[in-house]
């Protein structure tokens, strides 16, 4: 699969409505995608493995979507290869009293991976370029009043894409995902999770609200991806219509960002060798 196409232009304008939402390229069938999907997640299971014993690089894998675009689905289903001991989930919800006395990535810095390991950010820093924007949060953060200008956003497209290198710099890569689905689709979705027992508690009234801003969302969308899709935080825009092939292009981006990494099991030295042989005597050595 070209990945290639599916990611966002470093640094470049762009509109969501050039990009499909039903978009399953040459996959004709979702059992021909799972199939793919089953053959990446066990790379991935491999790749981490490696990753895990490694201990030089993290990856941190970010979603953003508009409700019911799919993205626990997408991390259920996507990483259910992958070892817990090495895999981190968050989600983020609204920031607590004792988060909004701190900047605004201090959350996300306690909640970065560790080396060996992969992080998976269910939302993140990322609300504060599309929530507290469209909402107009920002007085709940009690800035000072020198930071809350006119180039307020600017300002922080520029500290995020500052604070993407400055991870890539110290061996955590970074994949970002914007589950995009349509309105049409999330509608649907909303209904069968009204008509569904087993998912009435997944919707609140609070998701007919956010649907009312829509474009406004749309918009936040296409500049923070606009501004802050670079080289060392690469923002990929997934066809979430159909889950069955955002689930598989969402491995096959991560399963790529593993191999760029080349991880490998440590090769122990001569001295470490011998005392390998040491140890196997003393156990063959045993009544």
């Amino acid at each position: 699969m070209n990945t290639k196409k599916f990611r966002a232009p470093f640094k470049k304008a762009l509109s969501l409505s050039d990009y499909p939402t039903d978009y399953t390229g040459d996959f004709k069938s979702k059992e021909e995608a799972e199939e793919e999907l089953k053959k990446n997640i066990e790379k991935m299971a491999m790749l981490q493995d490696k990753l895990y014993a490694h201990d030089k690089y993290a990856l941190l894998i970010i979603f953003q979507a508009m409700d019911a675009a799919g993205k626990d689905g997408a991390i259920k289903h996507v990483m259910s290869g992958l070892n817990p001991q090495g895999t981190q989930v968050f989600s983020f919800k609204q920031p607590s009293a004792e988060e909004l006395d701190h900047d605004y990535l201090w959350r996300i810095n306690k909640s970065l991976p560790e080396r060996g390991r992969i992080g998976i950010f269910n939302r993140s820093h990322y609300e504060e370029l599309l929530v507290v924007r469209v909402h107009n949060y920002l007085e709940a953060e009690k800035l000072p009043p020198d930071v809350t200008t006119k180039d307020i956003w600017k300002n922080r497209f520029r500290q995020f894409c500052d604070y993407e290198r400055y991870l890539h710099e110290n061996g955590i890569r970074t994949v970002k995902f914007f589950l995009h689905v349509s309105k049409e689709e999330q509608k649907r979705r909303f209904l069968k999770r009204l008509d569904d027992p087993a998912r009435n508690w997944k919707f609140s009234s609070s998701d007919l609200a956010e649907r009312g801003h829509w474009d406004d969302y749309q918009k936040a969308y296409e500049d923070a991806i606009a501004h802050t899709s670079s080289a060392y935080g690469p923002w990929y825009i997934v066809p979430a219509d159909k889950k069955w092939f955002a689930r598989l292009l969402i491995s096959t981006v991560i399963v790529r960002a593993l191999e760029k990494m080349k991880p490998e099991y440590p090769v122990l030295n001569e001295a470490k060798m011998q005392n390998l042989e040491s140890y196997r005597e003393q156990l063959m050595g045993e009544e």
